[in-house]
């Protein structure tokens, strides 16, 4: 059947209004009380209603909006699962916002909110839940549809899976291969192993069952060979179980092939070895086949995803937001965040970013009314003369030297003055040390790393700089919602994630503006 149509009292009753007076912290759970008619109009309730699908037998499912709200107070509080039902029976706060005051049993089950969290992941509903706060916004005067003023930028989020050395990752696998074909026969896990040849993977640590002394090359090399080994027996065991057994084991198997794949070479005469260095796109985590190392900086490594924010400058409200493994350019996730611009019908004027997204698709396709706002890469010091000594014309595509010799040139490519003309130059020792003639790179947007440089010497271009520090607090205040680590496994689900945090975020905007709305009303 179809989900019933939740009525949403708008009036306090007197019980409420009792409620609403003893909350002094959480503010947020007074605004939803007030507004989530507006938040939950008939119209998105009708989008929601459109996750399941009609039918004549069977119980109504949960209001769909009471499920959606209560997953956006759950990343607000930052509670688990069983927590959310738990939490609807004995916290006021709670029950005021989902409608279910002095209730002896909680309005839905732990299972209902798991399904709706996936139906909402499966037809990407969470993405309408920030739309919906736009919408909401812009129903204020001071927030209207304008050209868009945005910064973007990212921080590190660790991902939920273990991240482990080669020997556990094969491990982990090979015990998890072994787990899943016990449960399915009803037998103990070390009974399974010692009939696999695997004995030594089913114990709580593999190192302490390999007993090796790790400071040594080759006793390191020797436990190497015995996983190997091991990994070998698992293989040939599987290929004996029946066809279902070998099925539901085949994953976690390939996963173990996967880790000798990406961190063991074995030389002419048979021998293992780890190679070194880390493999591209090295798989770190057994639970958790998406996360990744990363760099946020040099001094700062990142083991699972990349969180991505597009700050509204003029109104502070998340107008999108991504997730990346940590490996990836932070130039990639744009693709993502333009879709749900254009979703939106959102018109970027200016962008506000840091040097990792110069080489994004908004940056390299970008129209003539966008400006882009970032740090130009600094200019490497030199006691001879640097690009900038060099003028560009543009119009003709012509470079010319201190010297004023000109040369043409293409964005992308690099220029090499003649080795005859830098001979005789009159300024050779000031420009190069090369017998080949000076060389100058021209970046295929150079044209857009010269205005930055312009720009930031002058005062009202470095207040412009400064406004990207307004996205980095946003992140902050994602940070403490969602967390310095992911609250689960897998990009999408995480994404799921952020985005309802930057619902709460938005919601938090909101009620500021209206407690400003109405300090201003009163003062006048």
């Amino acid at each position: 059947m179809q989900p019933v149509h939740w009525q949403l009292p708008v009036n306090l009753s007197e019980q409420e209004e009792h409620i609403v007076r003893r909350i002094r912290r959480a503010k947020l759970f007074v605004f939803l009380r007030y507004h989530r008619h507006e938040l939950l109009d008939e119209a998105f309730q009708r989008e929601l209603a459109s996750l399941y699908r009609a039918s004549k037998r069977g119980q109504p499912p949960i209001a769909p909006a009471q499920l959606a709200l209560a997953t956006i107070v759950q990343a607000y509080t930052g509670v688990s699962d069983d927590e959310v039902i738990e939490a609807m029976l004995m916290d006021r706060r709670w029950q005021l916002v989902l409608g279910c005051l002095d209730t002896d049993q909680a309005p839905f089950s732990k299972g209902t909110l798991v399904a709706f969290r996936k139906r909402l992941i499966e037809s990407h509903m969470d993405r309408r839940l920030i739309e919906r706060t736009i919408e909401l916004a812009s129903q204020n005067q001071g927030f209207g549809s304008r050209a868009l003023r945005a910064a973007l930028d990212s921080s590190p989020l660790w991902g939920a899976g273990r991240v482990e050395d080669t020997y556990n990752l094969v491990g982990h696998a090979l015990k998890k291969v072994l787990r899943l074909v016990a449960d399915q026969q009803e037998r103990e896990l070390v009974e399974v192993g010692q009939e696999a040849g695997a004995g030594v993977v089913c114990g709580t640590s593999l190192k302490a069952a390999l007993d090796r002394d790790w400071d040594q090359p080759g006793q390191r090399e020797e436990a190497l060979s015995l996983v190997l080994n091991v990994l070998q027996a698992v293989e040939s065991w599987v290929q004996t179980l029946q066809q279902d057994e070998a099925e539901l084991a085949e994953p976690s198997l390939e996963i173990a092939r996967q880790m000798k794949e990406q961190d063991v070479q074995v030389d002419e005469a048979g021998k293992a070895s780890l190679i070194k260095g880390v493999a591209k796109d090295r798989r770190i985590s057994v639970e958790d086949g998406q996360m990744r190392h990363g760099r946020k900086s040099r001094s700062v490594r990142v083991d699972g995803y990349k969180r991505h924010v597009l700050h509204d400058l003029d109104t502070d409200l998340i107008r999108a937001v991504g997730i990346t493994p940590a490996n990836v350019p932070e130039a990639s996730v744009t693709e993502a965040i333009s879709a749900d611009l254009a979703r939106q019908e959102a018109f970027l004027k200016e962008l506000h970013i840091d040097r990792a997204y110069l080489s994004s698709h908004l940056v390299r396709e970008r129209s003539s009314d966008l400006e882009v706002y970032c740090k130009a890469w600094p200019v490497r010091n030199s006691k001879r003369f640097h690009k900038q000594a060099f003028i560009l014309d543009w119009e003709r595509q012509i470079i010319q030297c201190p010297a004023k010799r000109e040369m043409p040139f293409v964005p992308g490519g690099v220029v090499h003055f003649p080795k005859e003309a830098c001979a005789e130059c009159p300024l050779k020792a000031q420009c190069t040390t090369s017998s080949k003639g000076r060389s100058v790179s021209i970046h295929p947007d150079e044209a857009l790393l010269i205005e930055l440089r312009e720009r930031k010497q002058t005062s009202p271009g470095r207040i412009k700089l400064r406004e990207r520090v307004a996205v980095e607090h946003t992140l902050a205040h994602i940070g403490r919602w969602q967390g310095r680590r992911a609250r689960y496994r897998g990009a999408r689900k995480n994404l799921f994630d952020l985005r309802r945090c930057a619902v709460v975020h938005n919601l938090h905007v909101l009620a500021r503006s209206q407690q400003l709305s109405a300090e201003l009303q009163d003062a006048a």
